[in-house]
Order: structure tokens, then sequence, then C-alpha cells
């Protein structure tokens, strides 16, 4: 339950989680089973229950710079995350997707030197969070959808289906995906999304509301008496003490309330679940993380940890946008800029039907020699910058990260990182909308990068954002895919149905023609996905880890980070299932449950 500051402060519990959002409301939830177990959740933003701004679908970015619900970190480069209890999952766009299954195999995880974080695992323990919701014959007749034999969850608590409304445009433009030479996917949520599909949202079809954290662990079991919640509690730092064997020991966190600082005790286990920004700036204010960056902001050293902070890895995207033909039926989000309108669809959505029961679900995933006849040379050179790498100079396990990427982009074997999404309405720049005009975007997005960034604390006080550099296109070779997947998504304008619905490309633009203009284009207008991972690195010590595979920080007994920022390498999906799958497994594994 939602507690008050008095039954919180100086009080005593068997775990502290902190952070409420996909990963720590996961956990919590299934720590909470245990009825001699007590949690509490520290959750620096608010409750925000039964908010229509939460559970309204379709309301794409507009949470983004609000401060009721999202952090507006402004450092190196604005980025926003989610605010509130459920955290991301409250207002991120809804997409449910999976990696390929190499993406967390023993290829990849843990061939990084993880044992049990693999695609058999993963798949188990977010089966638990999903409750997929098949949707009727009739339905998929006419949308040709054919999900009943996806290996997904059924019976999680966290409710997926496709959006009520599906507009033929969406059938449109995926068949313009076909028709450019992509296959149709299939097995897309089951390890192989190489290809075109739809994808269910995160969304409940009896309410057509948004499902997220909140809905899934947190409103199901915020009666147990074990399961505390405190909200408008931002942790300044974990309260820790050396123990005999040499180690720190969490004993509880600081943090602050209503102005005032107070602390909380912790019996068995602190776990860290902030987020990939947040998360290493707590352990870094809490003594634990790099020497050099530690006497900066003269914060005395407790455990020297290097990789904290580092290998920092992001997935981008931009908008390609086209104005549609005004016979074109296509009901787009575009209308929704007009007061008149949008208050018509507030009241379809309590029956079921209008803008507000449709969303974000035309994908295509595929690999870079299906977009570019330059597949093979962009390969080479990545080759030889891999060839060229000295490991006694270079981030430690940075090697072994780069050796993997090589093999997802060789040609002919590679793995499916180029994602092309379709969105209903105008989302690209610079160039703005004509009043009353429709548009269709594609998205061009770029998963696998290698470029490498840092998050870092600049002050010893907490309210302040830690930095945060991705150091975007510092290898050119991330800026090279991306202008040619752009090339690729533009030349659909060219193919139909897409080319028979629209009447001029908006963004971007004709004056955006040659192999150079088009790399300013990309580098002027892409935006993060605010997908940031490895910033609290799931590897051996030696190779920048943070974490061992069980989740625990080393140089501690019982301290754990438990959210997106221990994945180590990027993959091919939106990390949304990725985080209620590492909530899923870090219980099993605290429990002592788990066996890699």
């Amino acid at each position: 339950m939602v507690a008050s500051l008095e039954s919180v402060s100086n009080k005593s519990f068997d775990y502290i989680i902190v952070g409420g959002g996909t990963t720590g409301l996961t956990l919590a939830g299934r720590l909470s089973e245990d009825p001699k177990t007590s949690v509490l959740v520290l959750e620096a933003g608010e409750a925000n229950l039964d908010d229509p701004n939460i559970l309204r679908p379709a309301l794409h970015g507009t949470h983004f710079g609000n401060k009721a619900y999202s952090w507006d970190y402004q450092t190196k480069a604005a980025h926003y995350s989610g605010k509130g209890l459920g955290g991301s999952s409250g207002i991120n766009f809804l997409c449910w997707t999976k990696p390929p299954t190499e993406d967390v195999n023993g290829e990849d995880f843990e061939r990084l030197g993880n044992p049990g974080w693999n695609w058999e695992n993963f798949e188990k323990f977010v089966g638990r969070t999903e409750g997929f919701v098949e949707p009727s014959e009739e339905f998929k007749k006419t949308n040709g959808l054919s999900s009943e034999n996806w290996k997904i969850g059924r019976q999680g608590p966290l409710a997926l289906s496709f959006p009520a409304t599906i507009d033929e445009g969406e059938l449109k433009i995926q068949q313009t995906f076909v028709n450019s030479g992509l296959p149709w996917a299939k097995n897309p949520l089951s390890g192989d999304p190489n290809g075109v599909f739809f994808i269910p949202n995160t969304y409940d079809p009896k309410t057509h509301t948004r499902t997220y954290a909140t809905t899934a662990s947190y409103s199901p079991n915020k009666d147990r008496p074990n399961f505390t919640v405190l909200v408008s509690a931002h942790v300044h730092h974990v309260l820790t003490e050396k123990a005999q064997d040499g180690k720190l020991t969490a004993v509880g966190v600081a943090f602050e309330h209503g102005g005032k600082v107070h602390t909380v005790n912790a019996s068995r286990e602190v776990i860290l679940s902030a987020g990939a920004l947040k998360s290493p700036q707590i352990l870094e204010l809490s003594g634990i993380g790099r020497k050099d960056v530690l006497e900066k902001i003269d914060v005395p050293l407790k455990l020297e940890l290097p990789g904290v902070g580092e290998n920092v890895q992001e997935h981008m995207f931009l908008g390609m946008s086209w104005e549609l033909k005004e016979d074109v039926k296509f009901d787009t989000w575009d209308l929704l800029r007009d007061p008149t309108i949008a208050a018509e669809h507030l009241k379809l959505h309590t029956t079921g039907s209008g803008l507000y029961t449709t969303g974000i679900i035309g994908f295509a995933f595929t690999t870079l020699d299906k977009v570019t006849s330059r597949a093979e040379a962009i390969y080479e050179s990545i080759k030889e910058t891999v060839s060229k790498l000295d490991e006694k100079t270079s981030p430690p396990g940075l090697l072994d990260q780069y050796n993997i990427l090589l093999e997802r982009f060789k040609p002919g074997n590679g793995s499916p990182g180029c994602e092309f999404i379709s969105f209903p309405g105008l989302f690209s720049f610079p160039n703005p909308p004509e009043p009353g005009k429709r548009y269709a975007t594609t998205f061009v997005a770029t998963n696998y990068t290698f470029s490498r960034g840092t998050i870092h604390s600049t002050s010893n006080d907490a309210s302040k954002d830690p930095e945060f550099d991705a150091h975007y296109f510092e290898q050119d070779v991330d800026l090279e895919i991306f202008t040619e997947m752009c090339k690729f998504a533009r030349k659909m304008a060219d193919i139909a149905p897409l080319k028979d619905m629209i009447v001029k490309e908006l963004n971007p633009g004709p004056e955006v023609q040659t192999h150079e203009q088009m790399r300013e284009w990309v580098k002027s207008t892409f935006s993060t996905t605010w997908h940031t991972i490895g910033s609290c690195s799931l590897l051996p010590k030696e190779k920048g880890g943070v974490v061992d595979p069980d989740l625990k920080v080393y140089g501690t007994n019982n301290l754990r980070v438990a959210d997106i920022s221990v994945a180590p390498l990027h993959f091919g999906a939106h990390p949304q299932a990725m985080a209620y799958g590492i909530g899923e497994q870090a219980a099993e594994i605290i429990k002592g449950k788990f066996r890699a």
C-alpha cells in the first residue's frame, strides 16, 4: 500500500527496493508473495494512480517534459524517463517486442560471462508477466493476424493485446514493407522477429486503457500487509558498513521526503531499480564507483568499481514523413491537433472505438544486407576496426562486445537490428505540419551501435542530475548504418500501396538528396529512443562489470542492481519486455530458487 512517512522512517524492512518503476514493482510484487517477507519500495515520483493521462492510449510523447510524469534530464542531451509508480512503463509508447534469440542467448549475454542469462530463461520469466489476450477470429481475419501459435504468456498480470482499432491504412503500410522486399516474420515474439508483423501493446482490451507495472504488480498486491510503497521519496545514497569479510554490507538507505532527509533500515538486502541514469548515480553517491569520479564530487571512496556509469549504450530513431492525399481513408493522430475532433474521440474512447483505441503496431526488423548494397563494405570496415582494437588500451571487455556486434552485421547471417515502425501521424523534423493535413511516418530505428557513453555524477548533491553523454556517432559506422537505413525507408514512397496514398515527402524534404546531406540530416534530427542500458553492466568485474550473474554488486554482500542498466550489450527490441523479465528473474535469484 502507499504508506505514510511515519510508517517508513527509521523502520526496518527485509528488502528495500529503490525505484518503483517497471522492474522495481515487478520484483516487489514477487518478493512480497511470501507473507513472512517485508518489502519496501521507495519511489521518487508520485503514485499517479488511476490517472487518465497515463491510462489513455495514443498520448505518445505528451508526458515528456511534464514533471508530473517524467524526469527531464537536461545534461549533455535532453533525456526523459518515467516518473512515478510504474516508471517508464507508464509513459512509453506501449510497444511489446522481444529480441532475437541470439541477442540474449549463449551467443551473447551468456557468452559475455553471465551463466543463466539466456533466451530460455528470458522467455520463461517474461512469460510469467505476460497476459496476452487472443483476439477474435473475425478480428484476426480482418487484419491478417495469426497469433494463435505464438509462444507468449497468457496468464500473467500484465494484459497484452492488439488495440481495438487497426486502420486500413496500417495494413497498406505493412504491405509496403513486404513489397519492399522484407518477408513476413515467422515467430516475431518467439525469438525470430526477422520480417514484418503487427505487435501487441500493453493494452487492456476490456477497458481500452494502458497496462503497466502499476496495474500488473502494484494494484493487485497493494493490500498485502508486507508490501509497503512510499512515494515522493528521493533516495540519496545507500548506507553501508564494512563486514568482516572485507566486503560492504548494505544496512539501509538515506532518502529525502518533504524536504528532510530520513533513513530506513534493511535487514536483508537493498536493490537498486532506479534505472540506467539513476542507479549508477546512487552507487557513486554511496561511495561505489570510479575513484576519479568520486574525487571530483568529494564523495569518500568506499569501494572502487571502475565499471559504474560506463559501457552506456543507446537505441536511436528518427521519423520520415509523407503527406497523405485528401481522399485516402486513414484516421491518423494528426486529427487530434484539432480540439473539437479530440473531444469527439474522447467520447468514442468510452465506447471502445476511435483514435484513443489505436496504437503503434506496424513493425519490420531486418538485417543490414536487406537494407543496403553497401552491407558488405560496411561489414569489412567494422572488421578492420575490430582487428585494430588493442585490448590493453581499450575499455575492458569492449573487444568481446565488438566481436559479437561484428557477427550481427555479417551479410547472409546477421541479426535483424535494423528496425522500421509505422507511426500514423506526423513525428519528424525539421519541417512542421500544415493545418488540416494528415501524415504517415516511418520511424527508422537503429539498435546495434558501436559508440559507448558514460553516466556520472557531477555533484554530491543527489538532486543534481548525473551527466549523461552517449557519445553519439563517436564511431562513424553508427552514422553510416543509420544513413543507409534512412535511404531504404525513403524508397518506400516509390512502392505501392504507400506511393498511391501520398502527395509528397515532408521530412527530410527535397533539399536532402546526397549521401552527405542525408548524414547531416540524420545528425540534426535523430533522437535517443530512451532505451539506455549498460551503466551497471552484468559482466565479469575485470571486463568492466558492476554486477555478477546474481545481480550482486561486486565487493558487496547484499547490494544488488535490478533494472535495464545491467544489460551488457544492446539487443534488437524495445526494452520493456526485458525490464519485466529482469524483475522476474531477479526475484527468483533473491528467493534462492534460481538455477543457471
